[in-house]
């Protein structure tokens, strides 16, 4: 068995089965988690059954089988959800202020799985709150005052689907005229929640690959690599549909795709829901990654909210917006975070907000979003080098002496032009560097883009 730092991860614990993740590791992490919630939660009347749901990968009803027993065998009652997309997870940890463990790899490929973990009121755990000290704990290095096992805990079953949905359709409700939508659940969870969030409204659902299926015998559940997206854009121009949505494996994530098959930016999907937000909290502060555009706080800034710029990460963005009391906080990677979710991230909440815009609007989605992407970005562009910190010193070298520019290191290294920006960062989850540059022009930025590309290369 693989040693447990490969597959504690910043934000989640991930890997392949069986080599570094099997059914008794996930027994062993549940005990854990269960030892930490104790910890955390000493004298709590009456105590939270932790909640347990799974993705449909293969492995996952086993594993999240083994976790439960784990946090039984130390006393915690568990609430079993069985099959949930993540959000519908955090919903129940929100709604019932109770801790809660999904057992999902997200969008990596079939032979990975892990655990996204969570406080009550659906407060991610992170290696700076709570990963590390689980993993401290199977090693063997546990804090030895943990409360003693009071006897094993009770098993129930429920069904958190309908009020999930109920609360969806009350935090942003589709009014307006029919709509004509494409989904892509890419055989993951989407293909559970979608039929029973976008059902009952309004809507003509036109499903693509809604079998629940872990093997992922269309394409791989990541909207984030472009020819995963490739049948949905295809779909919505011979369906003649007014919007295409695509969802990850646990479909917290949501991409979507405008009425001439092309794909609409995060960043103006952020710009549209963060307008929506400020309409109904006039003057309140919006959360946006360091990687989304410059248009994304523009806009904030010009209907009259606050702008807050963090580095990339979930459970970072999570708890800023709980400090600052952000309404909306939106990522680059399709995560979009809400005050009315327990600032956890929805990919469903976000489509609805989408569609609830365009059932509103005469105007076709391409309309709405053109006036949101007024700049040429790079994309994120990935990079093995041998030495991440010297790549990113020479960049920093190159730029640091211009009075022109800003550089800062809130998250990597970012360097800030007047008409242009980049920023270099390492990746949280794999051994790369990640480049993202914005500008206002194509050939600004093909230009800053490459001369960056040629100082990381060495």
């Amino acid at each position: 068995m693989a040693d447990l730092g490969r597959i504690f991860k910043a934000y989640d614990i991930r890997g392949l089965v069986p080599s570094e993740l099997d059914e008794a590791r996930a027994s062993s992490i549940g005990a854990a988690f269960g030892r930490l919630i104790e910890r955390r939660t000493e004298g709590e009347v009456p105590a939270k059954a932790v909640i347990v749901g799974h993705d449909m990968r293969t492995s996952s009803p086993a594993m999240a089988r083994s976790f439960a027993e784990g946090v039984l065998d130390m006393g915690r009652d568990v609430m079993f959800i069985g099959l949930a997309a993540t959000d519908q997870l955090y919903f129940g940890s929100g709604s019932l202020a109770a801790p809660a463990a999904m057992v999902t790899a997200s969008h990596n490929p079939a032979e990975y799985n892990g655990f996204k973990l969570c406080l009550p009121g659906a407060v991610a755990l992170s290696a700076a709150n709570g990963l590390d000290e689980i993993q401290d704990d199977i090693r063997g290095a546990a804090d030895p005052r943990s409360p003693a096992t009071p006897g094993r805990g009770a098993l129930s079953e429920a069904d958190l689907l309908p009020a999930y949905v109920r609360h969806l359709h009350q935090t942003a409700p589709v009014r307006g005229r029919r709509l004509r939508v494409v989904v892509d659940a890419a055989n993951g969870m989407a293909g559970l929640t979608a039929p029973a969030v976008l059902g009952p409204l309004d809507i003509e659902l036109i499903p693509l690959y809604f079998e629940l299926d872990g093997t992922f015998p269309n394409h791989e559940a990541n909207p984030l690599v472009p020819a995963n997206l490739r049948d949905l854009r295809a779909a919505v121009v011979a369906e003649e549909a007014d919007l295409g949505l695509a969802f990850d494996g646990d479909a917290d994530r949501c991409f979507v795709i405008d009425e001439l098959g092309r794909p609409v930016s995060p960043s103006a999907v952020t710009s549209l829901i963060a307008a929506r937000e400020l309409t109904k909290h006039p003057g309140a502060s919006v959360i946006h990654n360091l990687i989304t555009s410059r248009a994304v706080p523009e806009l904030i800034t010009a209907r009259g909210g606050t702008p807050i710029r963090t580095p990339v990460g979930h459970s970072l963005i999570k708890a800023e917006m709980a400090r600052t009391g952000a309404v909306f906080g939106g990522e680059h990677s399709g995560h979009y975070y809400f005050k009315d979710f327990w600032y956890a991230d929805s990919g469903m909440l976000a489509a609805l907000q989408v569609l609830a815009t365009l059932a509103e609007d005469h105007r076709p989605i391409s309309q709405i979003t053109a006036a949101m992407s007024p700049y040429v970005a790079s994309g994120e562009i990935n990079l093995a080098v041998e030495s991440p910190a010297t790549a990113m010193a020479s960049v920093e070298r190159r730029f640091a002496e211009r009075p022109d520019l800003t550089v800062d290191r809130l998250d990597g290294l970012s360097v800030i032009g007047e008409d242009w920006w980049l920023n270099v960062r390492a990746s949280n989850t794999e051994p790369l560097l990640r480049l993202n540059v914005e500008a206002r022009d194509e050939a600004t930025m093909v230009t800053v883009r490459d001369s960056t590309l040629a100082l990381l290369a060495g």
